[in-house]
């Protein structure tokens, strides 16, 4: 379902971090999140809990496409999905390829 979402709307931690990783469009309805790397790196808005600025924000998104774009560029901040190869790797002592972070590094937040 989150891949198939135009928008996803959450205060729930592991869904901020599943929708980074599908590079949907993310509000998260807080005022402080403990995943503060996907607001910096622009994955995310954080949006608070005021009826009036959540339909905003919503609707900025729904009737931009290219501003919901942007969210689909931060996806590997919390990781490439490598942990486990290179777990084995290291259990079996094959040299490991480490995670590299230059997408993440690259994005700045822009400005809405």
């Amino acid at each position: 379902l989150m891949q198939r979402a135009d928008l996803i709307l959450t205060d729930s931690g592991g869904v901020q971090e599943e929708a980074v990783a599908l590079g949907r469009p993310l509000l998260v309805t807080r005022q402080v999140t403990e995943r503060p790397e996907a607001i910096e790196a622009g994955a995310a808005r954080l949006v608070g809990t005021s009826k009036a600025e959540i339909l905003t924000r919503m609707t900025a998104l729904l009737d931009d496409p290219q501003r919901a774009a942007r969210f689909a560029s931060c996806r590997d901040i919390y990781g490439d999905g490598g942990a486990a190869r290179r777990i084995v790797d290291i259990l079996v002592g094959r040299q490991v390829e480490e995670f590299r972070v230059e997408a993440a590094a690259k994005v700045t937040v822009a400005a809405e």
